[in-house]
Parts: structure tokens; C-alpha cells; sequence
């Protein structure tokens, strides 16, 4: 089993940053992605990005290609998720999910492991 948290959220105002880092403890190993989920309130969660252990290949959701990078650190198994140029409408509770799918895992029903969450918010 995997155990994920995530850190990094909070307040900030449209056209800012943050970055947002997620620890995995546990057994991993290199077939897994990791990826950033997000949920406003009323709405469902939704893929924002993710990348792949093994490859090191990211990929993202069209609302924030562009502005927000998956990155990760294999020594620390650690994963990141950069935000740049944020918006209003980026405002989200945000979660790290792990997948053992080896291509393009888009939905949260493809992953098994996931973070509690942390609340971004972003200021007009």
C-alpha cells in the first residue's frame, strides 16, 4: 500500500504561484503515475495532470497546459505540481493519486492511491 499527503496550498492572487508537493510512503515502484486531481465545491474531480515513473513523460489537462507542470523526485518520492498564471477559476481542492496504468490515465477511476487534499484559492 502507498500513503500520500499533500502540502503546499493556499491563498493566493490571480496571476500568482504555488507549488504544491506530494510525499509517498510505502512500496512504489516505476510502472506507477502520478498525477493531480482538483474539486471545486458543487463539482466533480477532475484530471489536471500526471506524470509516469518509469518514463518521466507528463501530460495535462487543456485548462492548464501551459501553466502548470508535473514534475517529480525519485530519491525523495516526492511528485510536484507547479502552478503559474493562476486563476480564479483554478480554485480547487487538490489531490495526488497513483495509477500503476502505463499510458495516458485520465480519470480517477484508473487510480488506486490518493492524497487528503489541500485547498488552493485563488483572489480576483
Amino acid at each position: 500500500q502507498v500513503h500520500l499527503v499533500e502540502s503546499g496550498g493556499g491563498l493566493v492572487q490571480a496571476g500568482g504561484s504555488l507549488r504544491l508537493s506530494c510525499a509517498a510512503s510505502g512500496r512504489t515502484f516505476s510502472r506507477y503515475s502520478m498525477g493531480w486531481f482538483r474539486q471545486a465545491p458543487g463539482k466533480e474531480r477532475d484530471f489536471v495532470g500526471a506524470i509516469t515513473w518509469s518514463g518521466g513523460w507528463a501530460y495535462y489537462a487543456d485548462s492548464v497546459k501551459g501553466r502548470f507542470t508535473v514534475s517529480r523526485d525519485n530519491a525523495k518520492n516526492m511528485v510536484y505540481l507547479q502552478m503559474n498564471s493562476l486563476k480564479p477559476e483554478d480554485t480547487a481542492v487538490y489531490y495526488c493519486a497513483g495509477s500503476r496504468v502505463e499510458g495516458t490515465a485520465r480519470t480517477r477511476y484508473e487510480y488506486e492511491y490518493w492524497g487528503q487534499g489541500t485547498q488552493v484559492t485563488v483572489s480576483s
